[in-house]
């Protein structure tokens, strides 16, 4: 319930309790005992297994139908009872798979109550779905197997059954294997948790394994709503991609204004933000907001606008550093543009607009290219291998601060 209502799902009726709903079930039950269909099962765990045993031995599946006791107690609760089952073919439609059929082999007594008066799944559902006039009952394909049961209980209580339709596996990332924990798989909330968008994780699931025939990806809730269609689920699994999670989550992050963007991460700072002014939060969601993926990517992309870089990884940076350009320059000619982008900035007044027309000239002072006084300059101000705009980051983070830094960077380079 908390993750439907997260993803903004709403239920139409309930939520229900199958604890709630006992006498229910033991009234369709009771039916099933007077159309002479169920049947106390007073049979002991071991006599069960020696059942399995025997037809292990026999290389052949194990069939409870064979062995019904003959004169069977009246059921009474603390007793399981066993639904009486009419081996049959059956052919059925089902709305993703198509046309299916199964032969009386596969048709089963199966246990609908339990010693402790609660309902299996298997009869549950069928009678719960009935209650309900539930339309489509849409499950995964592990229950495909289980199908026949349900028909010959729909049969014996003699109600109609809904459509029905069969989605494939969600397949792990190689597509080999269907998705499960340790796959990377998580539950809903956990990307809730991580920064996802509700909408964003709506379209991606709603786009695993069914198109509208379209090259479209980004879908609102309603577009999916009115394209849907079943017949348009593919039959075979879909690989689980997070890149592609990520890269439309993304897309929904960049869509929203920004000052809904600040009300959605206010819990996604770094620890190291502290009782800065909102305005100038504001300022650093504008520089980030194309380059983030989720919200819990905040504190990686931003943590240099709260504290000081450190000095090990400033040098490391400068030893060994990320962009190519700038590998083949010495320290001798980086400390010399940065005292030069030091004196080119004494005068800014910090506007973005004023940092890059002074910073552009200096580079055509120095006859350099952008990746390696740029780069230089990166590193100094915020002693990571990658940031925002170089522009718009030193415009946000101010004259003090930058000064500052590149006097710390210069000072390094010089030991």
């Amino acid at each position: 319930m908390e993750s439907l209502g997260w993803l903004g799902l709403k239920w139409d009726e309930g939520p229900y309790r199958q604890s709630e709903r006992l006498d229910i079930y033991k009234e369709w039950a009771q039916r099933l005992i007077d159309a002479g269909r169920a049947y106390a099962d007073i049979r002991t765990p071991d006599e069960l297994d020696e059942i399995r045993k025997q037809s292990a031995a026999q290389k052949k599946p194990a069939l409870f139908r064979d062995y019904r006791p003959d004169n069977p107690p009246s059921w009474q609760p603390g007793v399981p009872l066993r639904f009486k089952s009419e081996p049959k073919n059956y052919k059925w439609h089902d709305e993703v798979m198509g046309d299916l059929s199964t032969g009386p082999e596969v048709i089963d007594d199966f246990i609908i109550i339990k010693s402790d008066g609660f309902p299996t799944y298997n009869f549950a559902h069928v009678v719960d779905d009935y209650l309900m006039q539930i339309t489509h009952a849409i499950r995964s394909q592990e229950f495909l197997p289980s199908v026949p049961k349900y028909l010959n209980l729909y049969d014996a209580l003699g109600i109609d059954r809904p459509m029905l339709a069969t989605l494939p596996y969600i397949m792990a990332p190689d597509g080999h294997k269907k998705l499960s924990k340790r796959d990377g798989a998580k539950d809903v909330l956990d990307y809730r948790n991580e920064g996802f968008l509700p909408g964003a994780l709506i379209n991606f699931l709603a786009t695993l394994g069914w198109n509208d025939g379209t090259e479209q990806e980004v879908f609102s809730v309603d577009e999916l709503i009115s394209k849907f269609s079943l017949d348009r689920v593919q039959k075979s699994g879909a690989r689980f991609d997070e890149q592609r999670l990520s890269w439309m989550n993304g897309h929904y992050i960049r869509g929203l204004k920004v000052t809904e963007l600040s009300t959605l991460a206010q819990n996604y700072w770094p620890a190291t933000a502290g009782p800065v002014s909102p305005e100038y939060k504001l300022a650093i969601l504008e520089l980030v907001q194309e380059r983030l993926k989720y919200l819990a990517e905040l504190p990686g992309l931003t943590s240099f606008f709260f504290e000081e870089p450190a000095s090990g990884d400033v040098s490391e940076l400068y030893a060994n550093p990320v962009d190519k350009q700038l590998k083949g320059v010495g320290t001798p000619l980086i400390a010399d543009m940065l005292r030069s982008s030091m004196k080119t900035l004494e005068d800014s007044n910090f506007g973005r607009d004023d940092v890059a027309k002074r910073l552009n000239e200096l580079l055509r002072q120095l006859q350099t290219k952008p990746g390696i006084l740029f780069a230089a300059i990166r590193i100094a101000v915020t002693g990571t291998k990658s940031s925002p705009g170089l522009f718009g980051t030193i415009s946000v983070l101010g004259k003090e601060k930058v000064s500052k830094r590149l006097f710390e960077a210069l000072t390094i380079l010089e030991k």
